[in-house]
């Protein structure tokens, strides 16, 4: 499996670097034109999965359909050492910003079929709790509730907040913990790393199961920018 995945990355960092001589031929401020990018992009797919609807293994999410902000800012977080997870660093550190766009304008256009949901096996009491989280948050903890910025589908919003949605719970709580410890940090004022601080662990376990158990709705798209009013102030949604 290691043999796998050390090959899977260097032909990933091959078409990576190619990526990038053909970003250099473009304009400085320009979107860089890169043929072949659902080619270059299956190379993701030994973790992401073919579509970029989510690997096997929990800890590697799905990337379709979020939005590209979100997307972008995720990439140049393992650029700059901001996210931490060797092999993702290792292969984007060297990545222009324009081709790091491209990346995340491809894996946005794409669309989620219908997942399938895994029955969850916490009680209902915790289901419940995360449920309450999520649609009501915890006032008298000023935690305000996941919907309030990521929409009443749970969808995101355009440009930088992402879908909860089509994720395995071990992954949510991994990425929560590491807002709550600051492992994982985004650009200031960074309103997930204060959410999440308020959190406990049973408030993290919960809402990651109810999260998880969720099915996707109708239209999984992201809500355009500005369509909800964030709570507190956001880097990932400027106001």
């Amino acid at each position: 499996m290691r043999a796998f995945i050390g090959f899977a990355c260097t032909i990933l960092l091959l078409l990576l670097v190619a990526g990038v001589a053909s970003a250099q031929n473009q304009p400085a401020s320009a979107a860089p034109t890169i043929p072949d990018m659902a080619n270059r992009m299956l190379t993701c797919a030994p973790c992401h999965g073919a579509a970029g609807e989510g690997g096997k293994n929990p800890y590697f999410p799905r990337l379709a359909g979020k939005p590209a902000g979100y997307l972008f800012n995720q990439l140049l977080a393992f650029r700059q050492g901001r996210r931490h997870y060797a092999p993702m660093n290792y292969l984007l550190e060297f990545q222009r910003e324009d081709y790091l766009r491209a990346m995340a304008a491809f894996f946005s256009q794409q669309r989620l079929q219908v997942a399938t949901v895994t029955p969850p096996t916490a009680s209902k009491a915790v289901l419940d709790h995360g449920e309450d989280l999520v649609e009501h948050g915890a006032p008298a903890r000023s935690i305000p509730p996941c919907s309030s910025c990521h929409g009443a589908r749970l969808t995101g919003m355009e440009p930088g907040i992402p879908g909860l949605l089509a994720l395995n719970a071990d992954y949510i709580v991994a990425q929560l913990g590491a807002w709550r410890y600051g492992t994982r940090t985004a650009t200031g004022p960074d309103c997930m790393q204060l959410v999440a601080a308020r959190l406990t662990d049973a408030d993290v376990t919960a809402v990651a199961a109810w999260l998880a158990s969720r099915p996707l709705p109708a239209d999984v798209s992201p809500l355009r920018a500005g369509a909800v009013r964030t709570p507190l102030p956001c880097g990932s949604a400027p106001q």
